[in-house]
């Protein structure tokens, strides 16, 4: 009997075996193979799901495209730094978010921040972003009037640990409800709502450090 070696294994047979695998097991073997077939596999899985996210998230279908694609070469550029044991969705993801606001800023097309506008939650209005971040220093309503308190609180929540300016940004900025949020964020609710709370915390206690100075 003729026994089947690994040359003998077909493009089919590699790719049957491929969709059988967890997606962390085809990052770790197309890491270690260079298999065409365990990349496409990941590319396939989540093709319709992130590409429908970066829709939402950047309002354009050839943009989304564009950073689907890249999103995807950073994940071949970077797969030898996936750590054992992560999870690779959110990993993906969060590749995903970065690249799309890098993508913004390139295009010029990174909406201006409304400090103003209410976010509706699930429970009714938990107000501005403005108006969290101010407490009662203020009347964030006339801050957020002027260039400069825009442009510090921008700079603040880019500043921020990623995990809490993605939540920011995908809640406040993008309008997401917290489940949408949390779907792509890849935790349950009550984190989205745990980084909120730690983002706003430290977006107030430094709005509360600069108000001084910024009356001097």
């Amino acid at each position: 009997m003729i026994r089947e070696t690994k040359d003998d294994v077909s493009q089919e047979d590699l790719a049957l075996l491929s969709e059988g695998s967890s997606d962390e097991q085809l990052l770790h073997s197309y890491r270690e193979t260079s298999a065409p077939a365990d990349f496409a596999e990941l590319v396939s899985r989540y093709q319709r799901e992130l590409y429908n996210y970066l829709r939402r998230f950047l309002g354009d279908a050839t943009l989304a495209e564009d950073v689907f694609q890249a999103t995807f070469l950073q994940v071949h550029i970077k797969r030898e730094a996936f750590e054992s044991g992560r999870k690779f969705r959110p990993w993906l993801y969060t590749i995903a978010t970065n690249q799309a606001i890098d993508a913004q800023r390139r295009n010029r097309r990174h909406r201006r921040l409304s400090l103003n506008q209410p976010h509706e939650a699930a429970a009714g209005s938990v107000g501005t972003l403005m108006d969290l971040v101010a407490g009662e220093t203020g009347d964030p309503a006339s801050a957020a009037e002027h260039g400069e308190q825009s442009a510090w609180v921008r700079g603040q929540v880019e500043a921020l640990p990623e995990p809490l300016r993605n939540a920011v940004n995908l809640v406040y900025f993008k309008g997401m409800k917290y489940r949408d949020a949390a779907k792509a964020m890849s935790v349950p609710v009550g984190t989205v709502k745990s980084r909120l709370h730690s983002a706003i915390q430290k977006l107030g206690q430094a709005w509360r450090d600069w108000q001084p100075a910024s009356r001097s």
